[in-house]
């Protein structure tokens, strides 16, 4: 069984008396702009050594896992920024992680030795999700280079954590932030879009399925001619000869004031094992290029067994789309439930073997990657220095 400590426990009666300032609805709220949530954090990698070793990779570059934990703290803040109420004490929203939309890279390799400046704000809202989008800046000479952008879709919830709570609407000021706002529409759209076609509701289309026919041909014994018989072309690699796993116990330290596992802690570690599978299918260093479509479909909670499972799906010159599945179960019980799917684009130094499916299955799989990786913007001019 879970047990609260007496801390937790506390601050959970804490947080009962806080649902007095939640609104019954949106229009009970007053509107913000863009720049009340704008925020401006730094992370003095360059000036704080003690710091540094937190995000040191063996490469001498920057741990990308601690980077997306950066971010998640930054996109809850930035969505407490929006919906704060001057009278009370602390919000009486719960702020969660919904979904990572979208993270582009715009450079190859960071520097752990000069400092980076995170920014961000709300740039869309719902009414009861936000949209937040944030740049990473890191020093270069005398001035800040942007090197990433991410988009996050944040929740709030109430202040148990048990229901969906009213944000406050937002009000663009000029025509760059009445942009922005629009692209937050479009965004929710083509979401709402890509999920209805989703192979596990939809069947692939006929281009798709002529794909996987031809793939299937080429893996035909030329000996046999047998559709029982398959060998891999040249230079080729079976999907499932492209796993690795790993398993997480979740302990108390990466807990969250609702006893569950803080989500940027579940990308680290899903970033990690991607990472490690790109590396060792591609047989050199590896590059982060794209994160998307991080679904946070269940909490995870303090006690449970995280499964990790990662596979190449897809692969194109020297790029390589990495799935990994996130799935729990308690030490009560062993059944297994799905909590996320990651979509992590990297960049080899070399070029990458192609990936086969077997079996229908990985097919699916292989299609789903193709889709990923068609869905992000080649980075023809992504930067190393």
């Amino acid at each position: 069984m879970r047990e609260l400590s007496r801390d937790h426990v506390k601050a959970m009666e804490e947080r009962k008396v806080l649902q007095s300032f939640l609104a019954e609805s949106q229009k009970g709220l007053p509107p913000r702009r863009m720049r009340d949530s704008h925020i401006e954090v730094l992370l003095p990698l360059g000036s704080q050594p003690e710091l540094r070793e937190k995000y040191l990779t063996v490469q001498n570059t920057i741990r990308f896992g601690r980077i997306l934990e950066d971010l998640d703290s930054l996109g809850v803040l930035i969505c407490y920024m929006h919906t704060r109420i001057h009278e009370a004490k602390m919000s009486p929203l719960s702020i969660v992680t919904a979904l990572v939309d979208k993270i582009d890279m715009q450079k190859m390799s960071l520097s752990p030795e000069q400092d980076i400046k995170f920014s961000g704000h709300v740039s869309w809202v719902g009414k009861t999700s936000m949209e937040v989008k944030m740049q990473m800046f890191q020093l270069h000479g005398n001035e800040f280079c942007p090197v990433l952008d991410a988009t996050f879709v944040m929740v709030a919830r109430d202040s148990e954590n048990k229901g969906p709570a009213f944000v406050n609407p937002l009000i663009p000021e000029s025509p760059e932030e009445e942009e922005l706002f629009r692209q937050g529409e479009l965004n929710k759209g083509r979401r709402v879009a890509f999920s209805a076609k989703s192979l596990l509701k939809m069947a692939p289309s006929a281009e798709e399925r002529s794909t996987i026919h031809e793939m299937f041909l080429h893996t035909l014994d030329p000996k046999t001619v047998s559709f029982q018989s398959r060998v891999l072309p040249p230079n080729a690699v079976w999907m499932e000869d492209s796993k690795l796993k790993s398993l997480e116990v979740c302990h108390p330290q990466e807990r969250n004031i609702f006893n569950r596992i803080f989500g940027g802690f579940l990308m680290r570690k899903a970033y990690e094992l991607g990472w490690a599978t790109a590396c060792n299918f591609g047989g050199s260093r590896p590059f982060v290029v794209a994160v998307d479509d991080i679904m946070f479909q269940k909490p995870v909670d303090v006690g449970s067994l995280l499964f990790l499972s990662s596979q190449v799906c897809f692969t194109q010159d020297n790029y390589i789309q990495v799935r990994v599945h996130s799935e729990v179960a308690s030490l009560e019980s062993k059944e297994h439930m799905t909590t996320n799917v990651f979509h992590f684009t990297f960049m080899s130094e070399k070029e990458v073997p192609l990936v086969f499916p077997r079996t229908y299955g990985e097919s699916m799989l292989y299609l789903d990657g193709k889709r990923h990786f068609s869905s992000m913007s080649v980075p023809v001019n992504l930067r190393k220095d």
